[in-house]
């Protein structure tokens, strides 16, 4: 359905990033006109009520005679209120329409709610034949309950820019000197020195020149492992500092930083889609052209034959009350209102409607590896021991207890796997972080040290290397200098995607993997879950283009994923979808949010959104197929078979309950 313009008005300028910004200004002006609508509709409604009380043939229809001196005025008095207030949507989207040279939906309801007042108000100066008042009341409030319930459904694209802008802190701490000092990220400048403590995130592109630490970047790149950092090496602007400090040379600021590339992409992208037309639009812009010819062409052809001005003008309005369609004007908003409910209460959460009919094209569905075919957080896989006097218990409880005070997600998979054994965690002294080796404190009265391969380097050890070499991250841990064995963790993949990939298959649908992480660990859950593709250390922009290429195959292209690094590739599908357990970015750029995080949810969303177009086209058919049979009637020139305004009004009154009933429907349709 042709929207009302005012969304497409305002341009977003997102280059400077203000959180406060023009995106959050429009997503209030989104809220403000959903606010409207139903305000006006309330108002309408209530003033429909006397309108229908003093129509004379709603009285000769309930047998009744409630007119008194000057009933006509009052009548003509609160039509007035209800054209002007209630229509006011419909007459400057009339305008827009016009200016923009699109004639739809909005240039309909205008043009019959116009020709129903003005005849009328003709009627009730002099003019002889019967007024339309209570006609246009309730043709004013469908449209304005259609369109509200439209617009609820339909959220700002704005969020998804201002989520991304969210990522970057307010301040930075600028080296100055000796001292540092808190300044606004706008004050930063190319060069510039910043100080990064722990736990901060980084407010900037750069080059580190002093210290080192972990930093976390999956939101950024999809890496689902920290990366260690030293001097020389650059950073991202939003990536997560971990437990070292470090000092920064700022390198990309404003446009030329790597959150605004990511920025423009998902813009880009979905400036594209939005240009998408939907089937109402063309059922609307038909209708239109058939009903103003259709109308015209009635009042002329009787004025030629002779008929009376009143009688060819009461058979030009016929025309177009019943042409304007109420069915048509709710057939998509409720079932958008119904689908959009019930598939938030199956685990599905719907921003884009026309992405969400369209998913029953999907011919291929990309993955995006952590988080959404795997848990995104770390587990462990194997406890191995490797020195006679040490257990995997007394492994489990020294590696657990120098690790408690970090806040890596190592620490969180070794504290909660002893928490499972039920083991006691002692407590640990003299804590130290040495920034990308490893950890060092006192447990027991002895020294005990925990790390990666470099740790294990420092050390003078060397171990055999197995089969899980790359998809497994090993934590070697040391007691008063001698290696006590090691312990394994891997991102887990998640039970129901092995489900849902065969699902997937059967429906003859291809999967493929695209992920930031190494190329063995894509490999090793590819096999495990049977994919089609995968592609690894993909960075945002190549996801773009893989998606691309996908499409311009022809492959009808769904995206599954859960950080900033798919916000692009999201944007560019022709369905995104993303995993609620993954960050706002994600769920503001997706079409739909999974708020489950469950993969086998995508098989119900095809299904859903195959009953929910059905429904829709079912809807379409009926309502404009009504308008096809009794147009002709409305005419008057069928022998024998012209019906009255009223009549009319009722046949458009039926088709509108045809279609809410049938949307209705829906809820046994997918609800089970």
């Amino acid at each position: 359905m042709k929207q009302h313009e005012h969304h497409n008005h305002e341009k977003m300028d997102h280059s400077k990033m203000d959180h406060s910004g023009h995106g959050e200004m429009k997503h209030d002006h989104h809220k403000m006109m959903i606010q409207d609508f139903k305000r006006r509709f309330w108002i309408s409604l209530i003033l429909t009520l006397p309108i229908l009380a003093l129509s004379p043939m709603i009285q000769g229809i309930l047998g009744v005679e409630w007119d008194f001196s000057g009933s006509n005025y009052v009548l003509f008095g609160l039509s007035s209120i209800v054209y002007f207030y209630g229509g006011w949507p419909f007459l400057t989207g009339l305008a827009s329409e016009l200016k923009s040279k699109s004639i739809g939906m909005m240039t309909l309801i205008a043009v019959a709610i116009s020709a129903a007042y003005f005849y009328s108000v003709a009627v009730v100066f002099g003019f002889e034949g019967h007024t339309f008042f209570w006609e246009l009341a309730t043709l004013i409030d469908v449209m304005l309950i259609g369109h509200w319930l439209e617009m609820r459904s339909i959220l700002g694209a704005s969020k998804a820019l201002e989520a991304l802008a969210e990522l970057m802190p307010n301040e930075a701490n600028l080296v100055d000197g000796n001292q540092t000092r808190k300044v606004s990220i706008g004050d930063l400048k190319e060069d510039d020195i910043i100080l990064i403590r722990p736990g901060e995130k980084v407010p900037a592109d750069g080059v580190i020149v002093e210290g080192e630490s972990d930093l976390n970047e999956s939101m950024l790149t999809g890496e689902s492992k920290p990366v260690t950092k030293t001097v020389n090496d650059e950073v991202i602007g939003g990536a997560i500092n971990g437990n070292g400090v470090v000092k920064v040379r700022v390198k990309g600021i404003g446009e030329g930083g790597y959150l605004s590339k990511v920025i423009n992409m998902v813009q880009t992208a979905q400036k594209q889609k939005s240009k998408t037309q939907r089937l109402a639009d063309v059922a609307a812009k038909w209708l239109t052209v058939i009903a103003l010819v259709l109308g015209f062409g009635t009042f002329f052809t009787w004025l030629a034959l002779g008929e009376t001005v009143a009688f060819s003008m009461e058979r030009m309005v016929t025309v177009m009350v019943i042409c304007c369609p109420h069915a048509l004007g709710l057939a998509i908003p409720l079932v958008a209102s119904i689908s959009t409910s019930v598939s938030a209460r199956n685990g599905l959460l719907i921003r884009n409607r026309t992405a969400f009919e369209a998913s029953r094209k999907i011919t291929t569905i990309v993955f995006d590896k952590t988080g959404t075919l795997t848990k995104g957080s770390h587990e462990i896989t194997r406890m191995v021991s490797l020195h006679s006097d040490y257990t995997e218990t007394d492994l489990l409880t020294y590696a657990a207890a120098v690790e408690s005070p970090s806040e890596h997600h190592i620490s969180k998979g070794l504290t909660r796997k002893a928490k499972e054994d039920k083991l006691e965690i002692p407590s640990v002294t003299d804590f130290k972080y040495n920034a990308g080796i490893g950890v060092r404190g006192i447990v027991n009265g002895k020294e005990v040290q925990a790390g990666g391969y470099l740790l294990l380097e420092q050390m003078d050890q060397k171990i055999d290397e197995d089969e899980n070499e790359g998809i497994e991250t090993k934590i070697f841990t040391f007691v008063d200098g001698e290696l006590i064995g090691f312990i394994t963790f891997a991102d887990e993949i998640r039970e129901s995607s092995f489900d849902a990939i065969q699902t997937l298959h059967n429906h003859n649908i291809k999967a493929s993997l695209l992920t930031g992480d190494n190329e063995i660990v894509a490999k090793d859950v590819a096999e495990k879950l049977g994919l089609d593709d995968y592609m690894s250390e993909v960075l945002p922009d190549q996801k773009l283009e893989k998606i691309k290429e996908l499409q311009a195959r022809n492959e009808f292209v769904a995206m599954v994923g859960d950080g900033v690094n798919d916000a692009p590739a999201l944007a560019q599908a022709d369905v995104g979808i993303a995993i609620g357990s993954g960050t706002d970015v994600a769920a503001e750029t997706a079409d739909i949010v999974l708020m489950d995080s469950n993969p086998k949810d995508i098989v119900n969303l095809i299904l859903f959104g195959k009953a929910t177009y059905k429904k829709m086209v079912q809807n379409l058919v009926w309502a404009t197929g009504y308008n096809v049979i009794a147009l002709p009637l409305a005419t008057g020139f069928i022998p024998g078979l012209m019906i009255s305004p009223a009549f009319g009004a009722a046949l458009m009154s039926v088709s509108t309950i045809v279609c809410a009933l049938n949307a209705q429907l829906l809820r046994r349709k997918i609800g089970g």
